[in-house]
């Protein structure tokens, strides 16, 4: 019996087209967008003290800028993340939203407000308690 005999570039080439050949392998995941969404902190001014307000960033993670003069910290207003003290030009830890929206707070200065659209859209939750 005879076996055709190849040449190493023929035989090169044959191998490397047989491995991106059409296989039922699943393709490789594309990265997610990770990049938080920015919120900056204008200073003490309600509803216009942070931009944009509200913010659509439900389910998606969030830093919180200081553009003002003076520390301000945020807090969800039903108290499960705090950003901790941010000093004037800085950018606080990054923090998840909730998928279903949120209200916040600088519990610095309370009258500082500002909401979280829901990751499906639409208004926020409707605020209650303190600091509407």
């Amino acid at each position: 019996m005879r076996f055709p005999v190849l040449s190493l570039p023929a035989a090169t080439a044959a191998l490397v087209l047989s491995a991106c050949g059409g296989g039922s392998s699943p393709a490789s995941p594309s990265p997610s967008n990770n990049t938080p969404v920015t919120i900056t902190i204008r200073g003490e001014n309600g509803a216009q003290s942070f931009s944009p307000n509200p913010a659509s960033a439900g389910g998606q993670l969030v830093v919180f800028r200081n553009t003002d003069a003076v520390i301000h910290r945020v807090r969800l207003n039903e108290g499960t993340l705090d950003t901790g003290d941010i000093a004037p030009g800085a950018t606080s830890r990054t923090l998840m939203m909730p998928a279903n929206g949120t209200n916040y707070h600088c519990s610095l200065h309370t009258t500082m407000v500002g909401s979280v659209s829901p990751s499906a859209g639409g208004a926020p939750p409707p605020c209650q308690g303190l600091y509407c």
